[in-house]
């Protein structure tokens, strides 16, 4: 181990993106967190990163009985400092000594991101969009939208030639800072709600005063555009996602959905309708004219413009379900609790395709990008009874146990998100009703007709979205 005189790092380039190798290079194999902070974070790390003296807080209060993030950062704004009003903190950093293993799927790694969520839902850190982990050997960035957090790059392992890239490379990130999440709705399994799911779930984040644009990307059903009788204008889906040469074009698809009530009381969402041109085209001649990447691309245009934009992905594993959960940040899987074979599509969508997708996206990216996540399924409509429930667990009991043994592959935090052992197998349900079905004939959300099925969605959006 080469060590640096601390009368060397004084000496070195006022650049702190310079400062990161050597101060890097002067860390003992085993140095404890404190000497982690002291000769790595404190001194080129955070400014690297861009922020200075005045727009960091050692041991932030996160207002969750005792805990304390290690550092709370963001940028001073006119007046604002933050080192004296200690008010809305950006980026959330959880530091550990090199004597902690953060290498991924390690117990530490797994109780450090566990940490670092809890951190980011707490009260005082409601602001926060961005956390970091790292002990100077592995570094993982992730991203806060709401309440939910998923991973913004794979757990990468850093050292004296890759540190300053990899630190460049964050910060980017968070200085490109999205507006929107891309939730696809998805599941391999039909007939499980995912229209349904989409149309009024948009509904319902617009009325928590949410912007809003909702995709049909299922062009053999096209139920989303008749269920709200959106209109294809004069540049179709299909022509634009043909075209690689303007990459904002998706502007020229969109659909403004408006319900006005009484009062002169308007909500409305976009939407990008789907024409019958993709469907016509056979799958074979799509793939030779249409990027798998193309709607992530088209979509990038239009993240700083809404607050969500969700994807209705169809029930299979082709094309255009493939190019949905691309173009996502997470995927929301809808199952019904009596229908084993939702369930077991459910795992293959995490286990198979949601995998291959990230495991594409991250060696694509080098690891800066993570791929969509899934989030934990939830049962979509339909009365439950306890016995109805009871057999339900079993069957994802048993799923989960099966995976495990052949696949090595673990579900458990994607069924039951809560689970400790013995206990907490609680799984979100979405109830059923009348009014959410025959609203589809309509061609309203029923989210927008009927207060209850407004109330149910707002469960809905508030376990997964909404903090």
């Amino acid at each position: 181990m080469v060590f640096i005189a601390e009368n060397n790092l004084k000496d070195l380039s006022l650049n702190p993106v310079n400062n990161l190798s050597p101060t890097l290079l002067s860390l003992p194999d085993d140095a404890n967190e404190g000497i982690v902070d002291n000769n790595f974070i404190a001194i080129s790390f955070i400014e690297a990163l861009g922020f200075n003296n005045q727009e960091r807080i050692p041991s932030f209060k996160t207002g969750r009985g005792h805990d304390k993030v290690d550092y709370a950062l963001r940028r001073n704004v006119q007046e604002d400092n933050f080192l004296y009003t200690k008010l809305n903190p950006f980026i959330l950093v959880e530091l550990k000594g090199r004597d902690i293993n953060l290498e991924y799927g390690k117990g530490k790694y797994k109780y450090t991101v566990a940490q670092l969520k809890r951190y980011l839902l707490a009260p005082n850190c409601r602001s926060a969009q961005w956390g970091i982990i790292t002990n100077s050997k592995h570094i993982q960035l992730f991203r806060k939208h709401g309440k939910t957090i998923f991973p913004a790059t794979k757990c990468l392992e850093i050292n004296y030639d890759n540190i300053a890239q990899i630190t460049k490379d964050i910060r980017e990130k968070i200085e490109q800072t999205d507006r929107a999440l891309t939730v696809a709705v998805y599941n391999n399994k039909g007939g499980v709600g995912k229209t349904t799911t989409v149309i009024n779930l948009a509904a319902t984040l617009t009325r928590h005063k949410k912007k809003v644009l909702v995709v049909d990307f299922d062009p053999n059903q096209m139920d989303l555009t008749d269920s709200l009788d959106a209109k294809v204008g004069k540049l179709g889906l299909g022509d634009c996602l043909k075209d690689r040469k303007d990459p904002d074009n998706l502007k020229q698809t969109i659909y403004s959905y408006i319900t006005r009530f009484r009062g002169g009381i308007s909500l409305s969402f976009d939407v990008v309708p789907v024409d019958e041109s993709l469907a016509e085209t056979d799958e074979d001649n799509i793939r030779k004219e249409v990027s798998h990447y193309a709607l992530r691309s088209k979509l990038a245009a239009l993240k700083s413009e809404y607050d969500y934009i969700l994807i209705d992905a169809p029930p299979n594993w082709r094309f255009f379900s493939i190019s949905a959960i691309d173009s996502a940040d997470v995927v929301l899987i809808p199952t019904q609790h009596n229908n084993i074979r939702s369930l077991k599509n459910a795992a293959i969508t995490v286990r198979n395709h949601i995998a291959e997708i990230q495991q594409n996206r991250q060696k694509k990216s080098k690891g800066l990008e993570w791929g969509a996540i899934a989030l934990p399924i939830f049962f979509n409509g339909g009365k439950i009874t306890p016995p109805a429930r009871v057999n339900a667990h079993k069957a994802i009991a048993e799923i989960i146990n099966t995976t495990k043994s052949e696949y090595k592959f673990d579900l458990l935090p994607y069924f039951f998100p809560q689970y400790k052992p013995g206990n907490n197998t609680r799984i979100f349900e979405l109830p059923n009703s009348a009014w959410i079905a025959n609203c589809g004939f309509k061609q309203v959300p029923a989210a927008y007709k009927y207060q209850v099925a407004y109330d149910y969605y707002s469960q809905l959006a508030k376990e997964y979205f909404l903090q």
